[in-house]
């Protein structure tokens, strides 16, 4: 401290550094903080994003899949049908002609 100053302007002088040093000190910790931020952020942020990705996809795959597996069936027991008519048409058919070959003897 100078003794050729008045006490009061020495102390002005000593607030004024100190709100300058603090203000400082702010503004350094704020861009650190938003820097750590936006670290933080893009770290994650992507995991979230491809998880609803992963969500969205597994939703979209399972309705492939029950539709998939719904024609299938479908075409399946069309088949099958097909099938046992062809069967029941054949045999109807072949009893009708023994029938018919009976009839003549």
């Amino acid at each position: 401290m100078d003794d050729d100053k008045p006490i009061t302007e020495q102390a002005m002088e000593t607030i004024t550094t100190a709100v300058e040093a603090t203000k400082d000190a702010a503004v350094t910790a704020v861009k650190k903080v938003r820097k750590a931020a936006k670290k933080v952020a893009k770290k994650v942020a992507p995991k979230k994003a491809s998880k609803k990705k992963a969500k969205k996809a597994s939703k979209k795959s399972s309705k492939k899949a029950a539709k998939k597996s719904s024609k299938k069936a479908a075409k399946k027991t069309a088949t099958k049908a097909a099938k046992k008519t062809a069967k029941t048409t054949a045999k109807k058919a072949t009893k009708s002609k023994k029938k018919a070959r009976k009839a003549k003897r």
